[in-house]
């Protein structure tokens, strides 16, 4: 507990004192650390803590949203009061009383970020850089860190839920450049998971360096992709980014309910192959994305967004559940207390399907094995995306050859998912940062491998 129930219920009194039909406080204390090594040497060592309150009032559909620093009784009445007084001007009511929200977690945190030895934290940094460079004379620079951080949550409302929780995030980057035949090439991977950092204690690190040196090696003698349409098969783990980012944006009330989404209205709709189903689960035991409860404390829960390629769920907030009338679905989430909270996605995938990688590969005659995806931009609205391809190969007749580099990949989310014809069994996910009007958040992506019978490529046309 960060600050005493009494106080929160005057602070909550104060915020409904003008007319607001809802008001809600959310407590943070969080502590962060960020370590890195640059030329097999420590870089930096940034450790900081972020202290402080948000409080949100309802007027109908209207927000009014407020920070303080002073989780003093006065400095959280007074902050509830400054907010109540720039909009309402109506009659008050009081708060409901405060009780406790039970809830069991399923995640298991092992050392505090504040109790490992440092010594020990570069140690693992350390190794990155060794086995990137034992892999390949070729290797010029590596970069590595370690991202860590321990929040304390405390959320309280006017309709009298009050809650508490603890998460920890942990999560080791690494970017490796190489110069081979005069080419100059870099290749970045990540790894984490929600809790602590002994966890690379017992994971392969010399695989992550090794997997990450060899894909910036091969782009160095790779040629350019081809441009065109044709099949693409776009492989498991962080393949889902177009999943999430060309379609999982569209279906967040944040868009919804503003009508500005291609999701609107579909609601029991076909949207997608029936070979498809999508899910937004925040209960996965330590999944990056995973919540025992969200920034509005309510509980946290798996939502079938997609099911046989039906719209079932759109993921849904406190406001957004106001503004178009689908019940919560625990996804209110915010960067920390200065910005309030909206509908934003967990660990976000396409399921597992019931075909074979093989069998996709060899049902294509001529096309693209989109093996590692990176970055793109996407419009929300309309779901219109363009994502480069960091990684990929071309099929010809059933089998995957040679590697190709410069490839990217345009369509428009919805219409790739009627285009997915085969969904494999290997289901894996990824960690990402995911950022959206409540700031930037741990959202893990992911899928099995899926085929798009037909999608456009960017490379060079010849």
């Amino acid at each position: 507990m960060i600050v005493q129930p009494q106080i929160l219920t005057k602070a909550l009194d104060a915020a409904l004192s003008t007319g607001a039909d809802f008001a809600d406080i959310f407590v943070e204390d969080t502590y962060s650390s960020n370590l890195s090594i640059l030329s097999s040497k420590a870089d930096q060592a940034i450790v900081g803590q972020l202290y402080g309150a948000g409080i949100r009032l309802f007027f109908g559909h209207e927000i009014v949203y407020v920070t303080t620093n002073d989780l003093t009784e006065q400095g959280l009445v007074k902050a509830a009061l400054n907010a109540a007084k720039s909009r309402g001007t109506g009659k008050g009511k009081k708060s409901m009383p405060l009780m406790q929200v039970p809830f069991d977690t399923v995640h298991t945190f092992g050392e505090k970020p504040w109790e490992m030895n440092r010594d020990r934290k570069f140690a693992w940094l350390n190794s990155v850089d060794q086995h990137a460079r034992n892999r390949n004379s070729a290797v010029t620079q590596v970069e590595a860190a370690l991202n860590e951080k321990f929040q304390k949550v405390q959320i309280a409302n006017s309709r009298g839920l009050m809650a508490y929780d603890e998460r920890a995030y942990s999560r080791l980057n690494m970017e490796v450049f190489v110069e081979h035949m005069g080419v100059k090439e870099s290749s970045s991977e990540r790894y984490g998971h929600m809790g602590t950092s002994e966890l690379y204690d017992g994971w392969n690190i010399q695989s992550f360096a090794h997997d990450n040196v060899d894909r910036a090696m091969g782009l160095t003698t790779a040629k350019f992709a081809p441009a065109g349409e044709m099949p693409v098969v776009i492989d498991n783990s962080f393949g889902g980014v177009l999943f999430h980012e060309a379609c999982g944006h569209g279906l967040e009330t944040t868009s919804v309910a503003k009508d500005s989404s291609v999701f609107c209205g579909k609601m029991g709709q076909k949207i997608a192959n029936e070979c498809v189903t999508a899910i937004d689960d925040g209960t996965i035991k330590n999944g990056w994305g995973s919540l025992n409860i969200d920034d509005e404390g309510n509980k946290t829960k798996r939502t079938t967004l997609i099911e046989n390629g039906v719209l079932k769920s759109y993921i849904v907030d406190e406001m957004g559940s106001r503004q178009t009338g689908y019940e919560v679905t625990g996804s209110g989430r915010r960067q920390s207390y200065k910005y309030a909270p909206a509908s934003r996605m967990r660990n976000t995938f396409i399921d597992a399907g019931k075909d074979s990688f093989e069998e996709m590969i060899r049902d294509v005659d001529y096309g693209l094995y989109a093996k590692n995806m990176g970055g793109g931009s996407v419009n929300p609205g309309t779901g219109d995306y363009n994502f480069q391809v960091r990684e990929a190969y071309i099929i010809r007749k059933g089998r995957i050859e040679e590697m190709v580099k410069g490839a990217c990949l345009i369509g428009r989310g919805i219409d790739t998912l009627g285009k997915i014809t085969k969904v494999s069994n290997e289901l894996k996910l990824a960690t990402g940062m995911c950022g959206s009007v409540s700031g930037s958040i741990p959202a893990a992506v992911g899928q099995p491998q899926i085929l798009v019978s037909s999608l456009m490529v960017g490379g060079r046309a010849g």
